[in-house]
């Protein structure tokens, strides 16, 4: 395949239309806000993958945030190029937050001295607005995706899943009878997770002979340990996803997984009692937990191997980029690897 004819492919209207759109929904943070911390210094996210003694800062390399947009004027972000599109009927803005987290949390500067982003050298940022007033569909994430990737992403960021229980109630308030609808909803759901597979396909492909591209999703929160555990969502269980779990660290410093957190994911990242920016104003933050917060972790530990790869290879390929993220996971003692995966990702040390 050539990058003609990928390029081609990805904007190829069939590819996106293979799936019936469905809608998507915010990976609502787990519990209610906790107290944020006025010490200076780093969060235990940030020394938990090893951020704060990587030599690599994401210099140079393009991250991308798909989700409920970003507050432009926040300090962490003073000096980062954004490039931002609305795929939603809402206004340009984050008017709920989770976005605002999450970019933080990848690329942020520091807070009133407090260290909050993994990849703070990043200067180049591509902000998709796919969820909003009402949610958003796989559709539009389709075409987030592809957009981000033609502004020059090489790593995309995404925190959020398909409602599959809001398609089913959706198709019974229209009148078909619950059996119908959980089976149409069940083929749609396999055509999505088919749709996301081969996007992310594409972009391995494509990343052989122009930029390389890798996507970082959260594995969901649905599950509630030690009663029962639910298994990783689309889009995050489609085939070449990076999908995320989260870790929570106990007072004594040992790690384990989040009472929340879905099995079957990749890797994880520090997802309980994280602070990051929010929208209240412009140096404000908040400390929250679930996958949502652990995969921006990845994604901004992404962007340090990226910078490493470039600088030590001289060249990147989504294949290399993928599996030296995935490979310097730390195995997380009494863990299981159905619930963590490869473990607590790490930043390059070299």
């Amino acid at each position: 395949m050539t990058s003609s004819e990928v390029a081609d492919l990805q904007r190829d209207p069939e590819v996106i239309a293979v799936a019936d759109p469905m809608p998507l929904k915010l990976i609502e943070p787990f519990g209610a806000p906790e107290p944020t911390p006025t010490a200076v210094g780093n969060t235990w996210g940030i020394e938990a993958v090893s951020a704060h003694t990587s030599p690599f800062t994401g210099d140079g390399v393009v991250v991308a945030v798909l989700d409920t947009g970003i507050n432009p004027n926040h300090v962490a972000f003073q000096g980062v190029q954004l490039e931002r599109r609305n795929f939603t009927q809402g206004s340009d803005d984050d008017d709920h937050g989770h976005g605002t987290h999450c970019a933080g949390t990848i690329f942020g500067r520091d807070v009133n001295g407090l260290r909050i982003g993994v990849a703070r050298g990043v200067t180049n940022a591509v902000i998709g607005k796919v969820l909003g007033p009402g949610g958003g569909s796989s559709a539009s994430l389709a075409t987030a995706i592809n957009w981000a990737y033609e502004k020059g992403a090489n790593v995309i960021s995404m925190s959020l899943g398909i409602d599959f229980p809001g398609y089913v109630a959706s198709m019974i308030s229209q009148g078909l009878p619950a059996e119908a609808a959980t089976s149409i909803a069940l083929e749609q759901y396999r055509a999505n997770v088919n749709l996301f597979s081969s996007l992310t396909f594409l972009l391995a492909r494509s990343g052989s002979f122009s930029q390389a591209a890798i996507i970082v999703a959260a594995s969901g929160n649905e599950s509630q340990r030690p009663s029962y555990e639910i298994a990783v969502a689309p889009p995050a269980a489609g085939d070449g996803m990076v999908s995320v779990g989260a870790l929570q660290r106990s007072a004594a410093g040992n790690l384990s997984i989040a009472s929340f957190s879905n099995t079957q994911c990749n890797l994880c990242g520090p997802g309980v009692s994280v602070t990051s920016s929010w929208i209240d104003s412009n140096d404000a933050l908040r400390t929250i937990s679930g996958t949502s917060m652990a995969t921006p972790h990845v994604a901004g530990c992404a962007a340090l191997w990226a910078q490493q790869q470039k600088q030590n290879l001289g060249f990147l390929t989504s294949e290399n980029l993928a599996a030296r993220t995935l490979s310097s996971a730390t195995f997380v003692q009494g863990a299981s690897f159905e619930d963590i995966g490869n473990g607590m990702v790490q930043a390059p040390q070299q």
